[in-house]
């Protein structure tokens, strides 16, 4: 039997991709749109707080255990940016995917003659039992790449047409769902988490 956890994000290609990774683990993903939560400020610097911020929004709404994710690219060579402004980077105009292609040729432009192409995505996944929780379980996982020349690739969303992972001579965005979900930063995170839930209280 899985064990319901309400999912503090409308972003459907975090959602799809949480709700993959948990599913294996025996967590069914239930998004917070779904029980009519409105999206929390995220007003704070750093990933740890915002993710905080979310999760006890949505606990808080729905009465229910709740998990949130914020997550975003480091770059090296721009002093950690976008990082927690990662989704709104060029801007807060348009849909969810002309944002990310914005975002992407505003990271290209920044970098244009930049040698220095070290990248990493980081994540950092809060679980919160209920509003209140005093002992929120906190994990993050990183995943180390690189900043492509041009974009590739169709899948994944966000920076991933434009985050390469050397060793495998692709970009996100080339991987296969199943890669990604077997490799990102999500996934390091969730498997974290999943460790943590299981040794219990």
């Amino acid at each position: 039997m899985s064990t319901r956890i309400v999912i503090a994000s409308n972003n459907e290609g975090k959602l799809a991709e949480l709700s993959a990774i948990l599913a294996p683990l025996g967590f069914e993903a239930v998004p917070q749109s779904a029980l009519g939560v409105p999206e929390a400020d995220e007003p704070h610097h750093t990933f740890v707080e915002n993710a905080l911020a979310k999760a006890r929004n949505c606990a808080r709404h729905t009465g229910h255990a709740a998990l949130a994710d914020d997550s975003g690219l480091c770059v090296e060579a721009l002093g950690g940016a976008p990082g927690v402004h990662s989704a709104y980077f060029a801007g807060r105009h348009g849909t969810r995917a002309e944002r990310d292609r914005a975002n992407n040729a505003l990271l290209l432009e920044r970098l244009e003659g930049v040698a220095d192409r070290r990248a990493h995505y980081a994540c950092v996944i809060v679980f919160v039992r209920g509003a209140d929780d005093p002992e929120p379980v906190i994990v993050e996982g990183r995943w180390h790449g690189e900043i492509a020349d041009t974009g590739r690739g169709a899948g994944g969303f966000g920076y991933d047409p434009c985050f390469l992972l050397p060793a495998l001579g692709r970009t996100a965005a080339e991987l296969s769902p199943a890669e990604k979900n077997r490799l990102s930063h999500r996934a390091i995170a969730v498997s974290l988490l999943a460790a943590r839930l299981r040794e219990g209280p």
